[in-house]
C-alpha cells in the first residue's frame, strides 16, 4: 500500500456481527431469569434499621436499563413496571427516588472473559460532560459554578476489547495519578501495558513494574535516560528509539495496539452519549461503571473481524 493512501477494510464475520448488534437490544440480555429470582433482598445488612427491600442486583438491573435505553429515573421506573406487567410478574418496582439513593453506594463488578493468559493492556483517559452551566458561559465569562467535565480512566484488554479497569475522577486529576489504582483492579498477570506520552512519568513506570509487565510508553521528544535501575523499560525504549527511530520502535513493541483504547472510548461515547446525567461525583462514578458493564456485555456478544484490502 502506498504511503498516504487510504486503507479499506473488509469484514470476515458480518453475519455473526450483525446478529450481535441485534442482540444488544434484547431484553433477555439485560433482564436475566436469575435477576428476577433475586429481585427482593433477603439478606440483612448487619446494620441498625430496616433492611433494603430490593437487592443490589435489582438496582443494577434497573440502572443498566436506564443507561442502555437512555432513560430518565422516572421513565426507568415506568419501563420496569411495564416489563413486569407484560411478563406476568407480580414483583414490585422501586421508585425513582429509591433508585437515585441506591445509585450512590452501589458496588458494580465488570463482567469479562478470563482467558488464563497474560494480558496486553492499553490505557487512556477521556472526558464526559456533566451537569453544569456549559462551556459557553465558561468561555465568555471565564467562570463556572459547577464542574463541567468528569475524567474517565480506562484500561482495555487488547485481545477481547473488553474494559478491564475503570476509574472516574474530577477533570483536574492527571492520568499519572490514577494509573496505579487502575492497574490494581486487574488480578490477572500482565505482559505489557501500552500508553501514550502523557503517561511518561516515574509513577507510571513504577506502577507497571509492580505488576511485572513491560511498559511501552513513547518517551517525550526531549526525554533523557534516567539511569534508574527501576526504570529499565524507559531507558531501553529511549536507546532503541535512538537506534531505529520512533516509528520502527512502535512497530516492534506493538505500540499501535494502543489505538484500541481510543476506539473503545469512541464506542462508549457513541452508544451512551458524551454526557453524564448524574450531578454528584459518587453517582457519576456509578453511572460510568454501569456503562462499562453494558459495553462489556455488548462486546462479549461479538466484535467485527476485519482485514485490510490490498490495492489493485
Amino acid at each position: 500500500m502506498g504511503e498516504g493512501k487510504k486503507v479499506y477494510y473488509r469484514m470476515r464475520n458480518w453475519r455473526e456481527y450483525n446478529e450481535a448488534l441485534i442482540g444488544r437490544g434484547s431484553l433477555t440480555l439485560w433482564l436475566e431469569e436469575k435477576t428476577v429470582e433475586s429481585w427482593l433482598n433477603r439478606q440483612r445488612r448487619g446494620k441498625r434499621g430496616h433492611p433494603y427491600e430490593y437487592s443490589d442486583v435489582a438496582v443494577e438491573c434497573m440502572l443498566l436499563l436506564k443507561q442502555v435505553f437512555q432513560l430518565g429515573l422516572r421513565q426507568t421506573q415506568g419501563f420496569m413496571q411495564s416489563i413486569f406487567q407484560l411478563v406476568g410478574q407480580g414483583l414490585p418496582v422501586m421508585s425513582y427516588t429509591q433508585l437515585s439513593r441506591r445509585q450512590k453506594d452501589l458496588a458494580v463488578d465488570l463482567p469479562r472473559q478470563k482467558r488464563g493468559q497474560a494480558l496486553h493492556v492499553v490505557v487512556d483517559a477521556t472526558g464526559l460532560k456533566v451537569y453544569g452551566e456549559g462551556e459557553w458561559k465558561t468561555r465568555q465569562h471565564n467562570i463556572s459554578k459547577r464542574r463541567t467535565w468528569a475524567k474517565v480512566h480506562l484500561a482495555f484488554d487488547v485481545e477481547t476489547h473488553e474494559i478491564v479497569a475503570e476509574v472516574t475522577t474530577p477533570d483536574n486529576v492527571h492520568e499519572k495519578e490514577m494509573l496505579p489504582d487502575l492497574l490494581a483492579q486487574i488480578e490477572e498477570e500482565m505482559a505489557q501495558v501500552s500508553a501514550d506520552t502523557g503517561y511518561d512519568y516515574q509513577t507510571c513506570y513504577q506502577a507497571i513494574a509492580t505488576k511485572g509487565a513491560r511498559a511501552v510508553i513513547p518517551p517525550r521528544r526531549n526525554g533523557r535516560v534516567w539511569n534508574n535501575g527501576q526504570m529499565d523499560d524507559r531507558d531501553d525504549n529511549l536507546r532503541r528509539i535512538a537506534q531505529v527511530g520512533r516509528e520502527v520502535w512502535k512497530q516492534e513493541s506493538d505500540y499501535h495496539q494502543r489505538s484500541l483504547a481510543e476506539t473503545g472510548m469512541f464506542r462508549l461515547k457513541k452508544i451512551f452519549g458524551p454526557a453524564l446525567l448524574a450531578r454528584k461525583l459518587e453517582r457519576q462514578q456509578t453511572e460510568v461503571r454501569l456503562r462499562c458493564v453494558a459495553l462489556n456485555r455488548m462486546t462479549a456478544l461479538g466484535m467485527p473481524d476485519s482485514y485490510p484490502l490490498q490495492p489493485a
